[in-house]
């Protein structure tokens, strides 16, 4: 479909004085592929006036002469002059400054080109050149950004609105976005969790995979306060049971909180292994002779040596002295072992006798598309519980699924449901010192080999391993203020200088740069809100859904009795 831009010498103002979609505001003058075009922009009918309304992180579209479309994102914009003394004599007079502006002065943009539309192609492609001189630009329009974005459908969801263009949305791709581990950045209170939430209600509500959200700070399986003492439905709320599960680790806290779970998780002692516990070596301050100090102690005491090394029994104790007088163990590792590992003791959830077979289960619900909120209450204060109990997990369900992806490849059975990770305080598991050798590493390096991919949610982007960043699909960034964490998100992203800017240019809290493999450009977007029109489109789905389903039950009753 071929798309007539209306490119008017004038522009119209609306009630805001906001620019209108698909309205000229410059000419091409100059620039280069790798660092940017250069636009002059037009005067408009107020001199001067068309700079204050060209935000950076719109979006434009130049015309080339060869009918190319170029749909570039504005990363900067500037004041020139043609007379270097307006420096140093600027008009003294509004009247004079009019003038000025109307002949000597003028706005600059620099935009960076992303997609190209060739001549007869439905299709934007990545750009590999640039347009003629004094090529025309104009605003995007919706139908601009619907070509280049899609329409919402099963596979593209709702997640925002570019700059200054709110009744435009913009679609992710949720086929792509979690077919690649993706990420949530940004600093403290720039909405991270809302976004997050809202994200995950769009793969839930399509099926793309099912979710185990390590819930740290119980934002979202139930409902939760802003700061003004808004409320916000949790995951469980908008959906029901047979889509979403809340687990919890503390059950006394979620009672208190007036919250139903359905079901509380509970680690034996006894399943515990090393491997568990060595992730935490930074926050628990061992060292590598302490870490192999558990190996040790697991060899010779087989499963219980975790129990006997937290024992008060003079038995269990005994056998732990006998290592230190045979020379296996020094007496002052062993001492500092068990010291660090009180903070076990305070873990209501570890338990000598578990009858549940707690992974199996988790692992069948995730496999028949149930997705899964691990609530931690209390225990999210607690950052060696957090990672100590998302490491147990995700190792072990991993292992279920590399298990079943191999069976598959046999045609044993079908291959397991997609699985999306998703994992708070990120930097914690994967930092370049123990990213090589966690589950949470391997997973991000695999991509989807084990149809298991990771959501890493992080206001410290810099503390992830490079190689790690290097494999994240999307890039979901809010506002954020270190240089190095800025220089983290764009890691491996082509244009990543022009994008800078942009990215500072963010407003504190529900804005966006969406990059990477979900979206076919980068975008800044205000996020949708969650609130009722979400809940509602929710609602919608989830009746339609049960509808089918019902149908098909109907049927196959019909056909088989």
């Amino acid at each position: 479909m071929t798309i007539e831009l209306d490119f008017e010498n004038d522009f119209s103002e609306n009630q805001d004085n906001a620019i209108t979609p698909g309205i000229r505001v410059g000419t091409i003058v100059g620039g280069s592929l790798s660092k940017g075009l250069i636009v002059k922009l037009d005067a408009g009918e107020l001199p001067g006036s068309m700079i204050e309304q060209l935000a950076v992180g719109r979006y434009v579209v130049v015309r080339g002469l060869t009918e190319r479309r170029f749909f570039c994102i504005v990363t900067d914009v500037s004041l020139e002059h043609t007379n270097p003394s307006i420096e140093s004599n600027p008009p003294e007079t509004a009247d004079m400054a009019e003038i000025y502006r109307s002949t000597l002065a003028y706005g600059k943009a620099n935009v960076a080109p992303m997609l190209v539309l060739e001549r007869g192609s439905k299709e934007p492609k990545p750009v590999k050149t640039i347009p003629a001189h004094f090529s025309i630009v104009a605003q995007a329009n919706e139908e601009d950004v619907a070509q280049v974005f899609g329409k919402e459908d099963s596979d593209h969801f709702y997640i925002g609105n570019p700059i200054e263009m709110d009744q435009v949305p913009i679609n992710v791709n949720l086929d792509r976005f979690v077919e690649r581990s993706s990420g949530v950045f940004g600093k403290s209170g720039t909405g991270k969790s809302f976004i997050t939430r809202t994200l995950l209600s769009g793969i839930i509500k399509s099926s793309k995979a099912s979710c185990l959200i390590f819930d740290m700070h119980n934002d979202y399986g139930w409902a939760i306060k802003n700061e003004h003492g808004s409320e916000y439905k949790g995951l469980q709320q908008l959906f029901d049971a047979n889509r979403v599960n809340v687990i919890t680790l503390d059950p006394k806290t979620s009672q208190a909180r007036g919250n139903r779970h359905d079901g509380a998780l509970h680690i034996p002692y006894d399943a515990i292994e090393p491997e568990d516990i060595a992730m935490l070596a930074g926050v628990l301050t061992l060292s590598e002779v302490q870490v192999n100090a558990l190996y040790f102690l697991r060899r010779r005491l087989g499963r219980k040596w975790l129990r006997k090394l937290l024992s008060n029994d003079e038995n269990d104790q005994s056998e732990l002295d006998e290592f230190v007088q045979q020379g296996d163990l020094i007496k002052g590792t062993l001492g500092a072992i068990q010291r660090k590992f009180e903070i076990f003791r305070r873990m209501g959830f570890l338990q000598t006798n578990v009858s549940e077979d707690l992974v199996e289960t988790l692992f069948q619900k995730l496999n028949s598309g149930i997705s899964i909120v691990l609530e931690f209450g209390t225990y999210g204060d607690s950052l060696p519980a957090y990672m100590f109990v998302a490491n147990y997990l995700t190792r072990r369900i991993h292992h279920r699924y590399v298990d079943a992806k191999n069976k598959a490849f046999g045609d044993k059975v079908d291959e397991p449901n997609p699985l999306m990770i998703v994992i708070e305080e990120a930097h914690k598991f994967l930092d370049p010192e123990i990213s090589r050798h966690t589950i949470f590493g391997t997973i991000a390096r695999e991509l989807r080999k084990y149809n298991v991919t990771l959501l890493v949610v992080d206001q410290r982007p810099s503390g992830i391993d490079d190689e790690v960043m290097s494999q994240i699909g999307t890039r979901v960034t809010c506002l954020l203020d270190n240089e190095s964490d800025i220089r983290s998100v764009f890691s491996g992203v082509s244009g990543a200088s022009s994008l800078r800017e942009v990215l500072a240019r963010l407003d504190t809290q529900q804005q966006a740069l969406i990059m990477g493999h979900a979206v076919p450009m980068p975008v800044v977007i205000r996020t949708r809100d969650y609130g009722p029109a979400l809940y509602e489109e929710i609602s919608q789905r989830t009746h339609q859904m049960q509808s089918d389903e019902d149908k098909v039950a109907q049927a196959k009753t019909d056909l088989f009795g």
